[in-house]
């Protein structure tokens, strides 16, 4: 491969990627979707590969190069595409509510709340992933707390901690621990090594910040709210495609994603069933779409996806992640290089982070890619900015949960981070 980092294309092409995720950083300001000019950036980037390896004669290598990253993209893309839509059905059955005003109507204290929405936040989010589950909890403290912004603004903060945490020891519980398992960098069952040092993640800010709940009991609500018919047969294949995906990897040695296409056969199916029975006792409650349900799907997400991984692609192509593997993994060493992957996950997206760091594939032992799935994961949690659910938080919640009232807490937040490292380096040793 060509060494471009110190020609015209590979400058052009840092300040082509730089320009774009300023914009992304700037995007409540603009109101520009995130997916705008990150597409635009991937497409300029790999034009300029293309030009400078059409004019070294090697233009093929540049399209083996190409059709590699869509492959990973692929693989990526048909996996969420599956999670998004289930996350939809189940919420179009109304299951979500359900959760809601359960949790609602149990005359509990704001103490009591804020364990009771952080532990369900930790455990939803290694299944639903890390964004959903924080808007569903976020949800749930906002009905509670409308009287008290002080409780809300430190429930949001322990959502966020405790649903990134939580995202951090399963595969489908965030974008990077995916990729990682996709890569099979780390098995299935080696990311639950993970669970101690996650949960000491979330429990140790969890543990400060509880002292300042206010310290009463909200009124209880009354509404009654029931799933719509076939929603727990879509609990039932939701955790099937889970299962599925699982066992294709494992068992057959093929791509996940292509057990998650398998699961969606199954909700296609469910919803025919649904669809007919529905139409034949005139019940439209019962009724199910799953198309509808796909076209639901977030489509800036995904975009943004296919952006950054192109465009961080692009300059591992044109040979920066080279140098910079260099300098963190070989001149700074994994542990260090590991525990600042977090850190700059809390200004920077994790996802093109993660995968600046797939795209290096340092030399590493099970144990440093473990920890830089642990990082990459909860670092998000430093800053509000710093992750997915962090920002959607601060979109549900505007002037009650901020950018600073978030920051007023990172010092705890921080230990928790350090204690699970600590935690990390200590159990699972051996893995190193």
């Amino acid at each position: 491969m060509l060494d471009l980092t110190a020609t015209t294309y590979g400058y052009l092409a840092v300040a082509i990627f730089v320009a774009a995720y300023i914009l992304v950083i700037l995007e409540e300001t603009t109101q520009l979707r995130k997916s705008k000019p990150v597409l635009l950036a991937a497409g300029l980037i790999w034009a300029l590969i293309g030009m400078a390896y059409a004019a070294a004669g090697m233009g093929d290598k540049a399209e083996e190069a190409a059709q590699h990253v869509i492959m990973e993209y692929g693989e990526l893309f048909l996996f969420i595409l599956v999670a998004i839509t289930y996350v939809n059905t189940l919420e179009e059955r109304r299951v979500f509510d359900v959760l809601k005003v359960k949790l609602t109507g149990k005359k509990l204290s704001y103490r009591n709340l804020f364990w009771l929405t952080g532990t369900l936040a930790f455990f939803l989010s290694g299944v639903l992933d890390n964004l959903t589950t924080a808007l569903v909890m976020g949800a749930v403290v906002l009905a509670i707390g409308r009287d008290s912004p002080k409780f809300v603004a430190i429930g949001f903060i322990n959502i966020v901690v405790a649903a990134n945490a939580g995202g951090a020891f399963t595969p489908f519980g965030d974008i990077t621990t995916l990729m990682v398992w996709q890569k099979d960098k780390v098995t299935f069952f080696e990311f639950f090594a993970l669970f101690v040092p996650s949960l000491v993640n979330w429990l140790v800010p969890a543990v400060i910040m509880q002292f300042g709940i206010p310290q009463k009991t909200p009124a209880a609500h009354t509404e009654t709210v029931r799933t719509k018919p076939g929603a727990m047969g879509v609990v039932i294949l939701f955790a099937l495609t889970i299962v599925t995906a699982v066992s294709f990897r494992n068992f057959l040695h093929l791509p996940p994603a292509m057990g998650m296409m398998l699961g969606l056969g199954y909700l296609q199916v469910w919803s025919y069933f649904l669809q007919r029975k529905g139409a034949r006792l005139g019940n439209d409650d019962m009724v199910l779409n799953s198309f509808k349900q796909i076209e639901r799907v977030e489509w800036d997400t995904l975009l943004f996806f296919f952006g950054i991984i192109f465009a961080v692609g692009g300059l591992g192509v044109m040979g920066y992640l080279a140098m910079a593997s260099q300098f963190l993994y070989v001149d700074l060493g994994a542990t260090t290089a590991n525990v600042a992957v977090g850190l700059l996950s809390a200004v920077v997206d994790n996802i093109p982070v993660m995968f600046a760091v797939l795209t290096m594939d340092p030399a590493m032992s099970h144990g440093q890619w473990l920890l830089v799935t642990l990082t990459a994961g909860v670092g998000g949690s430093l800053l509000s900015i710093g992750s997915a659910a962090g920002v959607a938080l601060m979109g549900q919640a505007p002037g009650q949960y901020t950018f600073s009232s978030h920051l007023k807490w990172s010092w705890a937040i921080a230990l928790g981070y350090a204690a699970s490292i600590i935690t990390h380096l200590f159990i699972n040793a051996s893995h190193f």
